[in-house]
């Protein structure tokens, strides 16, 4: 019995690289294209969020057992197999590093301004002060600093949005005299879809991402397998949950409504914390903006630290040079954020374009990472389970099958 606490307290050591990938994720994907599935189509999107996210499930988990399992990066990994999937990956996650920074601390500014609307700056303005302050906590504060910061952020953020959710379940609603229920399964949604999908519950390039993470939580803490495995399976479970409770959050409160729903992702928040007092009161802005901002902020820590690394670890195996450097870790974290900053300020009109080219890119790709995924854990260990390779050559085949359609549809090749 005496081991029963020394047990869990190593798992709950090991949890960090797990409750990172969960904060990245709850960004745009979940408090964004989740809430607005609801607020759109009802629950008729709830069996694609369940299907992404069991489908995804196995690659997350590679991402983290191969590096278990040898000590070596993701990236290391795909540099293993061919230069070619390193070089892809480099180009897609450099710029997913740039327009992620840009668009999550531009939303991040905007939850704030609608907190503090006499700010006497601009967005712009305020976001680089926001960008510029993650940027400080990653470079003073280090990995412990990021380790505490994103499982107080996460803690919070959870019991905010599932007090949020449950204050309205039970509140009788009326629908629009107007409305009729919208038809998703029609090709004029697939775009909505498949961004939707790109991003659920997180891009697969944050499991490359985690398994960096992880090899740096490994320095402070001795991890072995079963604890590593317990901590992205903790992250991986807890934002798969997050998907379906901001999918609620939209049902319960827009759905029906007869309002047009802002696409904007700024407009929408500002949209969704007005439509929540209308039916609480005033009082209830604090909750949505609470959790607003707790998830952008999670994010933009996550979306620099993490993508700077991956850009940082890539880059070092494509020049071959054989010694991680701390001081070029920090050259990424300055070079991203600083460039972040540029397009906030030059490209402000076209953030949310450069973003829903990123989420529909970013799911494209996924087929390509997965199978490199599945392959690296399976050439390197036997012991995979039947359900889980099951799971995965299903995963292969509808992720694949959907980015093909999708990409027949942008071609025009359907009709």
């Amino acid at each position: 019995m005496k081991m029963i606490p020394f047990y869990y307290k190593r798992q709950l050591a090991a949890l960090g690289p797990g409750v990172f990938m969960a904060t990245a994720a709850v960004g745009a994907s979940h408090i964004i294209s989740s809430t607005q599935a609801g607020a759109i189509y009802g629950w008729q999107l709830a069996g694609i969020i369940l299907l992404v996210n069991l489908f995804k499930y196995p690659f997350f988990r590679f991402g983290a057992q191969y590096t278990l399992q040898n000590g070596h990066s993701m990236l290391e990994g795909y540099a293993s197999k061919s230069k070619a999937y390193l070089w892809i990956f480099f180009v897609m996650n450099i710029f997913s590093a740039f327009v992620n920074t840009a668009a999550v601390g531009l939303l991040t500014a905007a939850v704030l301004q609608n907190i503090l609307p006499d700010l006497p700056i601009s967005t712009a303005q305020l976001t680089a002060i926001l960008i510029v302050i993650v940027l400080a906590m990653i470079l003073i504060g280090g990995y412990n600093f990021l380790d505490n910061s994103v499982k107080i952020i996460m803690t919070i953020l959870t019991l905010a949005v599932c007090l949020a959710v449950l204050l309205v379940v039970f509140k009788t609603r009326e629908f629009s005299p107007n409305f009729s229920e919208p038809v998703v399964w029609e090709l004029s949604s697939l775009p909505f879809i498949v961004a939707l999908m790109g991003w659920m519950p997180a891009p697969l390039e944050i499991s490359a991402i985690s398994s960096l993470w992880l090899r740096e939580k490994k320095k402070y803490t001795k991890i072995n397998t079963k604890n590593g495995l317990f901590d992205i399976n903790f992250g991986y479970i807890t934002m798969a949950v997050l998907a379906f409770v901001f999918l609620a959050l939209g049902v319960l409160v827009q759905y029906g409504s007869g309002e047009t729903i802002e696409p904007k992702s700024a407009k929408y928040i500002s949209q969704l914390m007005q439509m929540y007092a209308l039916m609480l009161g005033d009082w209830s802005k604090i909750l949505i903006a609470l959790i607003a901002f707790l998830c952008m902020f999670g994010t933009t820590l996550t979306v620099i630290d993490g993508y700077s690394r991956a850009n940082h670890e890539a880059f070092r195996i494509l020049i071959k040079k054989g010694q991680d450097s701390e001081n070029g870790l920090k050259i990424w974290f300055i070079l991203t954020s600083f460039i972040g900053i540029v397009i906030v300020f030059y490209f402000l009109g076209n953030v949310a374009v450069m973003m829903d080219f990123a989420m529909i890119a970013s799911f494209l790709t996924t087929p390509i990472f997965a199978y490199l995924n599945y392959v690296l854990v399976k050439s390197n260990d036997n012991s995979i389970s039947p359900l889980l390779d099951t799971l995965s050559i299903v995963g292969l085949v509808y992720l694949s099958s959907f980015a093909l359609f999708f990409l027949l549809y942008r071609l025009d090749l359907l009709n």
